[in-house]
């Protein structure tokens, strides 16, 4: 599990595309999301550097809260 701060997130569109996004290289990937907070948790089996990328390649760059 891991927490995903992304600034530019702040509609159903933003949660719609990351949604897909990583449900394309993961289907079992589980992702819950504060979009108050701007975070997303992203439980997966890839690695952080690989979620992280492919934020950054739908257009919301993020970096990891610890």
């Amino acid at each position: 599990m891991t927490i995903f701060h992304v600034p530019d997130m702040s509609c159903g569109h933003c949660k719609a595309a990351i949604e897909d996004a990583v449900a394309q290289a993961d289907a079992a990937a589980v992702l819950a999301f504060d979009m108050d907070a701007r975070k997303v948790t992203i439980t997966s089996q890839l690695d952080d550097a690989a979620l992280g990328a492919l934020l950054d390649a739908e257009g919301y760059p993020s970096n990891v809260q610890t």
